[in-house]
């Protein structure tokens, strides 16, 4: 029989962690501590049978003032095997019940549980797991969010095959780009944490030009450097002679790696550094053994209405495959509050956002 103990050992959570399906490196103890230091609080939980850990989810709570309430968050959790129907509404009841004991107002999840695989119009794959799992969240009273934190949709590049093969998957025009950035001289390197204001200047510049909104300088640094410190982060920078064209961090955690934060300027866009930047970014995750590289994000709306939709085509030409995800569900503790909550706080988050000039 399953059951359930908070973890206060980093080596015992990611040990554990790193054994699931599904397990992020959101999920990740140092993610964790790195939120705690910015107004949030980290509990995990571990459900074991037989002495052998079989999910985990690491919640994430913060207050929601005036009110004596908390908002929990799973990011990119919980890990388990979810076509284990049994476990997972032990867990699924579980986290209602943590939220309730602890002051939740809600608690959300959001695992990357495929819904299907594919475009819409060339007629996805539709995952088992992932359609089973949203009857039991329905059933459960768990609601579509909202707030969609994360990217609910992904593209995926299969890291197993040989090299030569992943470049066969990719449209004939990125490898032509890939092999162009190289003779035209663009370089990439492994950067150090002493270059990462250098990345965040040029993230600042790639954010003001694309239109969306980013952290304060030191919320990045925070994150970037521990996590390139325990050696689960890398920073790639794309270089012209001596000048920085692009970069990105790449995140790494068990057979995985995550391309989370991209930047770019103006300068030689015409000789393909970015190509040339994820094509090295597989390389050094297959490198290190990672079975999958999760280019992280695509289109909720498959089309060029999306705002998304031209990062998107990039993406697409590498050869990866969409997963559609069930996105993010809330469980609303207190139903009433939680519906009052939810309808207000987009519009208070969009005055905020006015009041700093940045709506």
């Amino acid at each position: 029989m399953a059951h359930v103990n908070l973890v206060h050992n980093s080596d015992l959570w990611n040990r554990s962690l790193i054994t699931l399906p599904y397990a992020h490196v959101l999920q990740s103890w140092e993610w964790g501590e790195f939120k705690s230091r910015w107004g949030w609080s980290a509990a995990r939980l571990l459900w074991q049978q037989d002495g052998r850990p079989i999910a985990a989810a690491q919640v994430l709570s913060r207050s929601i003032p005036p009110t004596p309430w908390q908002f929990m968050y799973v990011t990119k959790g919980p890990a388990m095997d979810y076509a284990n129907t049994v476990l997972m509404e032990t867990v699924l009841g579980d986290l209602e019940a943590y939220a309730a004991e602890n002051r939740g107002l809600f608690i959300k999840i959001d695992p990357d549980v495929a819904r299907c695989y594919g475009e819409p119009e060339t007629e996805p794959l539709v995952d088992p797991t992932g359609r089973v799992m949203l009857d039991t969240l329905n059933r459960r009273g768990w609601h579509f969010s909202p707030e969609q934190i994360q990217f609910k949709n992904t593209v995926l590049i299969d890291l197993q095959p040989d090299p030569d093969e992943i470049l066969a998957r990719m449209k004939s025009k990125w490898r032509y780009n890939i092999r162009l950035a190289g003779r035209k001289g663009v370089e990439v390197r492994t950067a150090q944490r002493q270059d990462l204001p250098t990345f965040f200047a040029m993230y600042a510049e790639t954010a003001q030009r694309d239109g969306f909104l980013i952290r304060p300088e030191a919320y990045y640094l925070d994150v970037w450097r521990r996590f390139i410190e325990i050696n689960e982060a890398e920073l790639l920078l794309a270089f012209v002679g001596d000048e920085v064209v692009a970069g990105m961090i790449l995140f790494f955690f068990g057979a995985r790696a995550w391309y989370l934060y991209g930047a770019s300027t103006d300068q030689h866009r015409n000789l393909m550094p970015n190509h040339l930047l994820q094509w090295t970014a597989m390389c050094r995750a297959k490198s290190r053994d990672c079975i999958m590289y999760d280019m992280w994000g695509a289109p909720d709306v498959f089309n060029e209405s999306d705002s998304m939709w031209g990062v998107y085509r990039f993406k697409q030409g590498f050869g990866g495959e969409v997963l559609q995800g069930i996105g993010a569900y809330d469980y609303p503790v207190r139903l009433r509050l939680y519906r009052a909550f939810t309808q207000t706080l987009p519009q208070a988050r969009t005055l905020i956002r006015r009041l700093k000039g940045q709506g």
